[in-house]
């Protein structure tokens, strides 16, 4: 397991860490299964606990753990792929200061509470609180056969999962991965979500730009093959919705888009650029990324006629094409959103997962 500190500011003292299958097999839960818990040690000691300098991530000793038996969960009335683990960590002093590293937009629980319960069969105590929140944990990794490989999705909120059901995995990249386990010819095939809510491409915002942490969030992956970019909305919706604004932001997200794919490409990763998908409102206050003018929309159109022309991309999923309106392509459709206008309903999760041509994954 990799832990990181990478936005902290302080060492990062972690002072014990055990992992477990969720009771149930479910996510979100407080509760692990009897058992299967097993305790995590480092530096090839029986040292249960490990310091994580400023910006940096430390990785656990390699331990074996039993899955048999365990494929599936139960995700919005469906059987989804995949099995989860709980990890839970103790921190004895915390961690000082106020910068943690943590993930926002988990659509997923996290139990917190004082003491150190790394061994507990659930977590409890009066102070005990649940937070939609990760933290710390950057990584599971899994030895496995060399024909394995993965998609390193880099996105936004939509691959995020905003919209989505909190504690049921069903954005659409778990959508699109449970699709992969069907099939014995995409079954050795993981996806990593490297997403962000509000993530920008050209500028910092919630987290670093996607352009700075191609480095981090893709090439110091493990088994990397592919490598998707599904961003761009958010530098279009909040650039200023001026024609010499949009240009801008035009010019400079090509350039940025070059010059990710040039890099990828250069570590031999192909590398899919999807189309920017519409945020079209009657009502800009609801929607604010939507301009009675129509300048932002002219950008996302030209933006996503470059990603389906230049050629520059090894390939293109059109996702703008699977959930746009068919009267009025500037906005999402009906039966595709959650109701932000922006942002994919859990219906449009699953067209957008259905819609991903698996056969590019097997090239």
């Amino acid at each position: 397991m990799r832990f990181s500190n990478a936005f902290g500011t302080t060492q990062l003292n972690i002072s014990s860490v055990t992992i477990a299958r969720p009771f149930n097999n479910s996510a979100g839960t407080s509760s692990i299964q009897d058992g299967t818990l097993q305790t995590v040690t480092f530096n090839k000691t029986e040292n249960e606990g490990v310091f994580v300098p400023p910006g940096s991530l430390a990785v656990s000793d390699p331990f074996l753990y039993d899955f048999t038996g365990i494929t599936t969960y139960a995700s919005n009335s469906t059987t989804e792929a995949g099995s989860i683990v709980t990890v839970t960590m103790y921190l004895a002093g915390g961690q000082e200061g106020e910068a943690i590293t943590s993930h926002p937009g988990s659509r997923t629980d996290t139990y917190l509470s004082h003491g150190n319960q790394v061994t507990a069969a659930n977590v409890t105590g009066d102070d005990m609180q649940s937070l939609v929140h990760w933290y710390f944990v950057s990584a599971v990794e899994a030895w496995a056969p060399t024909s394995a490989s993965t998609l390193v999705v880099v996105g936004d909120s939509i691959t995020d999962g905003r919209g989505s059901d909190t504690n049921l995995n069903n954005r659409w990249p778990d959508l699109l991965f449970t699709q992969l386990q069907a099939s014995s010819a995409t079954s050795g095939i993981s996806i990593a979500n490297q997403a962000a809510g509000g993530n920008r491409i050209l500028q910092d915002g919630l987290g670093p730009s996607a352009f700075s942490r191609i480095d981090r969030d893709v090439l110091a992956q493990s088994g990397v093959k592919y490598a998707m970019i599904f961003e761009g909305v958010n530098d279009i919706g909040t650039a200023a919705a001026n024609p010499a604004a949009q240009d801008e932001v035009y010019a400079n997200l090509i350039a940025a888009y070059r010059q990710m794919i040039l890099r990828l490409h250069a570590q031999g990763i192909p590398v899919f650029g999807a189309t920017i998908t519409p945020f079209g409102s009657p009502n800009s206050t609801l929607q604010p990324y939507s301009d009675p003018a129509g300048y932002r929309e002219q950008t996302r159109s030209k933006v996503n006629n470059w990603i389906r022309s230049s050629g520059e991309f090894d390939a293109v999923v059109d996702f703008d094409a699977v959930v746009r309106d068919r009267g009025d392509a500037t906005m999402l459709a009906s039966q595709y959103d959650s109701g932000d206008h922006l942002h994919p309903s859990i219906a449009g999760y699953h067209a957008m997962a259905d819609s991903f041509p698996i056969g590019l994954l097997g090239q």
